[in-house]
């Protein structure tokens, strides 16, 4: 007794031009010469340890230092542009009247309540 999955594939093919037949897929990873070699040329420098994840992470930190360290090296000898001067003489400013606001904010912490308000009342105007 036939299935009748069967069954309907062989009358379809029996019509004829209507059905798409299947063919095997080649396979991709085996079929490309250079894949293979690609492939063969990373499991040499995986064992050898040539791959940039495999190497020990005492080089990997002091490789990180010295592009650190060259980088550093190349701005410094570039001159500042009036850009970054500008933005420095700003942040500088900044930071000076942070710290008079922290001034001013710590001596009136130091105030008894009474002249707090004694000064408020003296701003605010009365109209008689």
């Amino acid at each position: 007794m036939v299935p009748p999955r069967q069954q309907v594939t062989e009358s379809s093919q029996q019509e004829g031009s209507d059905v798409i037949t299947t063919r095997k897929q080649p396979n991709p990873i085996l079929a490309p010469h250079q894949h293979r070699a690609l492939h063969r040329e990373l499991l040499l420098c995986h064992r050898s340890g040539l791959l940039p994840r495999e190497k020990p992470e005492l080089q990997c930190v002091l490789e990180h230092r010295q592009r650190e360290q060259h980088k550093q090296k190349e701005v410094a000898l570039c001159p500042p542009s009036d850009l970054e001067v500008k933005l420095r003489t700003r942040l500088q400013k900044i930071q000076v009247y942070e710290l008079e606001e922290e001034k001013k904010s710590e001596s009136l912490q130091n105030v008894p309540e009474f002249v707090l308000v004694r000064g408020t009342l003296k701003r605010i105007q009365t109209f008689s």
